[in-house]
């Protein structure tokens, strides 16, 4: 009975002996892997411009703000900072478009300018006085030697001399009467006179009020010419017309 028991007691104490030496030869168990790092982050961007509407040679400010970025741009302006502002002055609408790149990828902003031409101011234009009109429109009347009549050659510019004063009724008008050198004084008087009342007759004929017309004579004074000669002498052989002011 002992020796049963003691082989039995030795069984068992080699078994545990076995199974104490596995245990102890077993592989340990590897720690778990590291995480990998979260990805980096996309970056964020922000561009404004103001005002948004403006008249060409008139100022705008463009401002931006980036997040996570290593690299800023703007298409027309190039590279800047990752934060900042800039006044421009843009000739036409323009639509700026930011960049914005970092190791988590590329971001794109935009902001639009819209720019209006002004209309061209009208060029002011200086009307003409009363006598620059009269000056311009109103010719004087020619007489051939020693006559006071009106010749049918200078009944077109009397003519139009009388339309002119008909469109513009608050215009007076002074006809002198002149003549030539030759001939007494006295009667180069009475000539002028006759000449610068036979326009005025003329005149009040073609509808013009006789109130607005005034007559003077010179004579052989106040020439227009000084030459001896005739075509000198058909120079100052006139109706002459001025304004009554």
């Amino acid at each position: 009975m002992n020796a049963r028991f003691l082989r039995f007691a030795g069984y068992s104490f080699v078994l545990s002996a076995i199974l104490l030496i596995g245990a102890c030869h077993k592989k340990a168990v590897p720690a778990p892997p590291t995480p990998p790092p979260p990805p980096a982050a996309k970056p964020e961007a922000s561009l404004t411009v103001s005002p948004t509407n403006v008249q060409r040679g008139q100022t705008v400010q463009l401002a931006w703000k980036t997040q996570n970025a290593t690299d800023v741009s703007i298409d027309s302006l190039g590279a800047i900072a990752l934060t900042g502002s800039r006044s421009l002055m843009p000739s036409d609408s323009t639509t700026y478009t930011l960049t914005a790149k970092g190791p988590g990828g590329t971001t794109q902003a935009t902001a639009r300018v819209t720019v209006t031409v002004p209309s061209p101011q009208p060029v002011a234009t200086a009307v003409p006085s009363d006598l620059e009109l009269f000056q311009r429109s109103v010719k004087d009347i020619f007489f051939d030697y020693d006559r006071y009549d009106v010749r049918p050659t200078d009944a077109a510019a009397l003519k139009a001399d009388a339309d002119f004063l008909a469109a513009h009724p608050g215009i007076g008008v002074i006809i002198s009467g002149h003549c030539d050198e030759r001939g007494s004084a006295d009667y180069n008087l009475a000539l002028g006179s006759s000449r610068a009342n036979g326009v005025r007759d003329q005149l009040v004929k073609l509808g013009i009020a006789s109130a607005r017309i005034k007559t003077i004579s010179y004579g052989k004074e106040k020439g227009f010419c000084s030459e001896m000669n005739e075509q000198c002498w058909q120079q100052n052989r006139r109706a002459h017309f001025s304004l009554d002011q």
